[in-house]
């Protein structure tokens, strides 16, 4: 005989079901809300994240010459200057040399450019140059025809470079007074905080704050890794230019996908003109190669030693923050990822029950003795 579903039972699961349902819905709704918030004042937010994550690469060196006396306006002053100088450096060691030898590549640009053209004369294409010329007259056509779509993103792009710039002084200011004053933020915010939340919000705080020292850290590390490994198969090839297109791939490491495919198109078009079309194709196979094993290996393995994160987490991470926001996406989906993952293992920690201590022999003995 076949058993019949009870309406109790039934109603009851269907009303706790639709409670669930609301209480999801309803915190789907204030995460919508919060980010629309976000998008709002991003103006604000993206400095102040640029910021942070500038004072997590430079926090270690502070608390070494506070700890050795120094006062925390003349350390933060100290390394800001340090930070100026390293950023100025290393700028300097991409461009003079790129300057240097800038000569030697635009004719090996002008070789390339003439070896293509016979290549493209002969079998199989047989492009005659009345060909190439026709091309060349459709092209400046079309680029006559889209002036007004080419001023609009010229000027696209310097409000873009403007925003940049005025981003990247405000992190600058905001990393000043963070190294300056970031111990004592948190004692402050237990004191504006009533109740529990002086209790829960620094401790999240402390722990978000570790966390992003960690990707900053891990980011290092992988950029490294690149650049070494890049650097001497480039060396290697004796591609010109060796230390400043290792230097590029190591500062490309903290803007994933789009600085990494940045790094590697430079170091192979340098390995064409200069070295020719083999040691490009060579050039290009080591890039792939230690970009694979990059996103694969070493920066899964790394991100999820020092974030506590499985690699598989911070892999669909990267993914699903580069297909939400693009290259800002995949540069904060990881930290953003760490952080919820401290939010929620608080929440474990505050919501689970305490662990109930075992009897021992002598409780046990106690409880079943007469009294």
């Amino acid at each position: 005989m076949s058993a019949t579903l009870s309406s109790t039972r039934t109603r009851a699961a269907l009303r706790a079901s639709a409670r669930i349902s609301a209480e999801l819905l309803l915190v789907l709704v204030m995460a919508a809300v919060a980010l629309w918030v976000l998008g709002r004042m991003w103006s604000v937010v993206w400095p102040l994240v640029v910021g942070l994550l500038l004072t997590t690469l430079t926090w270690p060196l502070t608390r070494f010459l506070r700890r050795h006396g120094w006062r925390p306006a003349l350390a933060a002053s100290a390394v800001t200057v340090l930070f100026l100088l390293v950023a100025t450096g290393i700028v300097a060691l991409i461009a003079v040399p790129v300057a240097s030898q800038s000569g030697e590549l635009t004719t090996g640009v002008t070789e390339g450019i003439h070896k293509v053209r016979e290549w493209a004369a002969g079998p199989p294409l047989n492009i005659g140059d009345d060909q190439i010329t026709g091309t060349v007259d459709d092209a400046v056509a079309r680029i006559q025809n889209s002036v007004g779509s080419m001023v609009t993103a010229i000027v696209t792009g310097v409000s873009t470079v403007v925003n940049g710039v005025v981003t990247a002084v405000l992190a600058l200011f905001l990393m000043f007074f963070f190294l300056k004053d970031g111990p004592r933020f948190l004692p402050w915010l237990t004191r504006q905080l009533p109740g529990r939340l002086a209790t829960d919000i620094p401790t999240v705080a402390a722990r978000g704050w570790d966390t992003l020292s960690a990707f900053v850290r891990s980011q290092a590390v992988v950029g490294l890794l690149d650049a070494i490994f890049i650097g001497l198969g480039l060396w290697v090839l004796g591609v010109p230019l060796v230390l400043p297109l290792a230097v590029l791939t190591f500062v490309s490491a903290f803007v994933p996908i789009v600085g990494a495919l940045f790094a590697g198109l430079v170091a192979v078009l340098i390995a064409l003109v200069s070295n020719g079309l083999t040691d490009a194709l060579i050039v290009l196979a080591i890039i792939v190669v230690v970009q694979q094993l990059e996103g694969n290996v070493f920066q899964p393995m790394i991100q999820s030693r020092g974030l506590g994160l499985h690699a598989a987490v911070v892999l669909m991470a990267v993914t699903l923050g580069g297909s939400l926001a693009g290259v800002v996406g995949s540069l904060l989906a990881v930290p953003v990822a760490a952080l919820i993952a401290v939010v929620w293992n608080y929440l474990r920690e505050q919501l689970s029950d305490p662990p109930q201590e075992p009897e021992t022999d002598e409780s046990h003995t106690a409880a079943t003795l007469p009294s």
